[in-house]
């Protein structure tokens, strides 16, 4: 399966001065090829000039900039990651209740020849293929298929490895009607019952429950730019301050980004991104992804089942606690 990260058509304001200077040196590099000129001289200072001003911009992101980042639509999805970080996919698709949701997908592959179970949210490149996927918001045949497919892997005792990038869970009627709350609900519980290794990633827009019913894992890494959160900074000023405007507010209250949920130890590791975000490298982004989950998976399969399971437990048992002061 061949899935490439598409040369989409998109900037936020702050990577405005990064564009305009990737312009300038395409400009550059074209001019010398359609007049046969070498203007090596020329191009290496920009390029210098370039990652050091990616490097500077990405070292000083707001809250509500690191949520752009992690919807930029250059960004790699799943499948990308499936391509370059994995070997032999064997995509496994419906949920043997209703239909096949594309919105998520999965099946088998090898990790550094190693059997495992891969699951995640697909969004799509285009108007079409984002139809298709309904924009990665699955309904709860996806949860279903994807549950399917741990408790496949749990009986031939194949660590699971889901990547999370969705905005939510569908809210449509149809997908209310077929039991959406339920099969997230039935992921929740069954993941946390699961006695296999289980190892979640937040590659992009890790989205209120319905990334959760993907996310309950023994390990939870998060790339640099990802974010995680219970709602979007859109909704919550929606719903706090009654004006989406206030984004940015809502957006450094929710406590989203990769350094927060790390200190809050909500998740266990960050995965680092190349500069300018997993989108200006992909190929940096999934080897330093592929090192994370070769890690990870060596860790957890050194420990005994029924261990792991009290682990995992204990692991979200001491969500939420607090100190009254």
């Amino acid at each position: 399966m061949k899935t490439t990260v598409a040369n989409t058509a998109f900037e936020a304001e702050f990577e405005k001065p990064i564009v305009e200077l990737e312009r300038q040196i395409d400009h550059l590099e074209r001019l010398a090829a359609a007049r046969k000129l070498d203007v090596r001289a020329e191009i290496e200072p920009l390029q210098a000039k370039l990652a050091e001003l990616r490097a500077d911009i990405y070292k000083h992101l707001s809250p509500m900039q690191r949520v752009q980042v992690a919807r930029h639509p250059k960004r790699p999805y799943t499948l990308d990651y499936v391509e370059m970080v994995f070997t032999d996919f064997v995509e496994l698709k419906g949920d043997r209740l209703y239909r096949d949701d594309p919105a998520i997908v999965g099946g088998w592959a090898r990790l550094h020849g190693k059997p495992v179970m891969v699951i995640g949210q697909q969004k799509g490149r285009d108007t079409k293929d984002n139809l298709k996927r309904n924009f990665g918001m699955a309904h709860p045949e996806g949860y279903r298929k994807a549950l399917r497919l741990m408790l496949m892997a749990e009986r031939f005792g194949a660590p699971v490895i889901t990547l999370i990038d969705t905005m939510g869970a569908y809210p449509g009627l149809g997908a209310e009607e077929r039991g959406q709350a339920e099969a997230i609900a039935r992921n929740l519980e069954e993941m946390a019952a699961l006695r296999t290794p289980i190892i979640a990633v937040v590659i992009g827009e890790g989205g209120s429950g319905g990334a959760l019913a993907l996310g309950l894992a023994d390990r939870v890494l998060m790339l640099e730019h990802a974010v995680y959160s219970v709602i979007s900074p859109e909704g919550c000023a929606a719903i706090l301050w009654k004006d989406a405007a206030e984004k940015e507010r809502a957006a450094e209250s929710l406590k989203l980004t990769s350094d927060d949920l790390l200190r809050l130890e909500l998740v266990d590791e960050v995965v680092p991104e190349p500069a300018g975000g997993a989108h200006a490298d992909p190929e940096s982004a999934a080897a330093n992804l592929e090192k994370a989950l070769v890690k990870a998976v060596k860790e957890l399969a050194k420990v005994d089942q029924d261990k792991l399971h009290e682990l995992r437990i204990e692991k979200y048992l001491k969500m939420g606690a607090y100190v009254e002061g």
